[in-house]
């Protein structure tokens, strides 16, 4: 164990990468992934749950909710953390090879499905390409971790029906494009409706169904599928809301009126 010696650039990037992974409820050291990491550091469980509450110190979601983070350390993390805020996309891949490496892997072959269909890109083209596929598939489980692993208007929780939908589409707004408050977890069906503007969520995040959905009214799918869903609240997550103010934009540039 590395009691006692001073903390790395790489050690502080990898716990942030958790945090973003974890819900406020799980920062502590008796949390299977704080466990995982702290071996894979060579660190306490507890000093790695500690760095874990400092960086919820820094944290303006955690704060604005009126809870707290572990002030002492926070003067250590805060760097990091005004980092990742400024560079999410730069940081985060950063920390999923640091931690490939810990790991005694790599990104090719920790990502190797999310990676398979671009293996004969080449310099630049694969660069890009890698670093895109790899923050997707963590948004993805930053996401799924913050809404329990279930879709927010069904509760359908098998994995490989749900997505980390983007209310800011990824093309759209690059610096928001990692920010949890962006994300929502929606099972297959419901994404592609949010994705192409035919279900909307106003102010108190409450489904808006696009009248290309209601005049479908009359047809046999509709009620259980749509109908069902009209008005219907999310399932708030645990952590990190749907930013209104990116579900506005959602309903004036792609809900279709």
């Amino acid at each position: 164990m590395k009691k006692g010696t001073p903390w790395t650039r790489d050690e502080y990037i990898v716990v942030l990468n958790l945090y973003y992974k974890l819900p406020f409820g799980k920062l502590n050291r008796g949390t299977k992934e704080v466990k995982e990491l702290a071996a894979l550091m060579g660190r306490t469980n507890n000093s790695v749950a500690m760095r874990l509450c400092n960086f919820a110190a820094c944290d303006p979601y955690i704060i604005s909710t009126g809870r707290h983070g572990l002030e002492a350390g926070k003067i250590q993390c805060q760097p990091y953390w005004d980092e990742f805020y400024n560079d999410r996309e730069t940081l985060l891949f950063e920390s999923e090879k640091i931690l490939a490496k810990l790991e005694n892997s790599s990104i090719e072959e920790k990502f190797v499905a999310e990676l398979k269909d671009i293996e004969k890109l080449q310099g630049e083209d694969k660069i890009r390409a890698v670093k895109t596929r790899v923050n997707q598939s963590v948004f993805r489980s930053i996401i799924l971790s913050n809404y329990l692993g279930k879709c927010a208007l069904t509760e359908i929780d098998v994995p490989e029906l749900l997505v980390a939908s983007h209310i800011k589409p990824w093309a759209v707004d690059e610096k928001e494009r990692l920010n949890p408050s962006n994300g929502i977890c929606l099972s297959s069906l419901y994404d592609s409706a949010f994705d192409k503007g035919l279900i909307g969520f106003d102010q108190e995040y409450k489904v808006i169904l696009s009248p290309r959905i209601l005049e479908q009214e009359s047809k046999g799918y509709f009620e259980k599928y749509f109908g069902s869903i009209n008005h219907r609240q999310l399932v708030l997550p645990a952590e990190h809301m749907p930013d209104k103010t990116f579900l506005e934009w959602h309903m004036d540039a792609i809900f279709q009126r």
